[in-house]
């Protein structure tokens, strides 16, 4: 299925009827679209299942439509509240994954236009609450790649600038390396309706409001994350894959970084970091191609330490005490510890 989770098909999806299937969130991690790392984080799959769980539960009493279908738990499929142990499997309505057309150098979404039903669209939907240092919409904008205007901007924000009302972006979901979209590229691929994109636009605002809301009551401020949909059998949008974790997720707490960042700062001050930067900049298709440098692992300290963040976030957003890890507060001021001193 994927770097960090694999997936069981129970019963394969046609055009006019969803199949069955089941995410097995694995302990596995990745930054930088490399794949697979080197290491696995304890207990980190069971964790974004718990909390995937819970959010998919919210949404749906609030009357948007999900794939999700259950958490399972010794092969029966359950709501969260009825769940005895934590558990990394998800049973979930199957669309068809269909893939743009590759010619080499360009992809073709002109098939999109004609599915009736039942397909994942091809886009990640990402929203956008601040602008923080690195953000790679900060790089867009000062490089010129797009202008203030295209994405609601009067003018190229300082940096951990927190915005006024939400950005929504797009990226490529399907392709070898995604790619950011303006919004009329991402329209013009989708598949959608205007008014289907429109209705997409307004439930990933719902969605953000929603994980702003559950966030802040622990404290952490939401900067941004990303969602996917997919259109039902009947053609109604849904959201899937999933959602409010904390690969999915930007969170910091006072500037503190509590979500997969934290990874991806260790990773940045290694050279294969540098190497993959620069083979990006040579060959945007063939990049893995050329790097010379294998990750390294996770330093000890590092991994349980990021270990007990996902576990103790699972902990604190389901209300319930699936693991026996440190309070979140605690967490969060080993992490701010951890990371000052590493970057001094």
């Amino acid at each position: 299925m994927g770097s960090v989770k694999d997936l069981k098909i129970i019963r394969t999806p046609s055009e006019d009827s969803p199949g069955i299937g089941r995410f097995v969130f694995s302990d596995r991690y990745s930054v930088f679209d490399w794949g697979e790392m080197p290491d696995l984080i304890p207990d980190k799959g069971k964790a974004i299942c718990l909390v995937t769980c819970h959010f998919f539960e919210v949404v749906e009493r609030l009357g948007i439509k999900t794939h999700y279908i259950g958490i399972v738990e010794d092969e029966r499929v359950k709501k969260l509240c009825e769940l005895t142990e934590p558990t990394n499997v998800m049973e979930f309505k199957m669309v068809r994954v269909i893939k743009p057309k590759f010619d080499g150098i360009n992809y073709d979404y002109s098939p999109f236009k004609y599915l009736k039903s039942n397909f994942l669209i091809p886009l990640e939907v990402i929203y956008r609450n601040s602008i923080p240092e690195g953000s790679s919409l900060l790089k867009r904008l000062r490089s010129g790649e797009i202008a203030p205007e295209d994405v609601g901007l009067k003018g190229i924000p300082e940096p951990n600038t927190r915005l006024e009302r939400p950005i929504l972006d797009f990226s490529t979901k399907l392709e070898i390396t995604d790619r950011y979209l303006k919004e009329d590229e991402a329209y013009n691929i989708s598949g959608l309706s205007e008014g289907e994109f429109m209705e997409l636009k307004r439930v990933a605002l719902r969605l953000n409001e929603l994980i702003s809301e559950k966030a802040g009551t622990l404290g952490l401020y939401n900067e941004d994350g990303k969602f996917e949909f997919g259109l039902d059998e009947n053609r109604n949008l849904m959201l899937v894959d999933a959602i409010g974790a904390l690969d999915e997720c930007r969170f910091t707490y006072e500037g503190i970084p509590f979500s997969k960042e934290v990874l991806r700062i260790y990773y940045r001050s290694t050279r294969w970091y540098s190497e993959i930067e620069n083979a990006k900049k040579e060959d945007r298709q063939n990049w893995k191609k050329l790097v010379g440098e294998n990750p390294p692992p996770l330093p000890p300290e590092w991994k349980q330490l990021i270990s007990d963040m996902y576990k103790s976030y699972a902990n604190e957003i389901t209300g319930r005490r699936f693991f026996d890890t440190k309070p979140i507060n605690e967490v969060l001021v080993e992490l701010k510890n951890l990371i000052q001193f590493f970057k001094n």
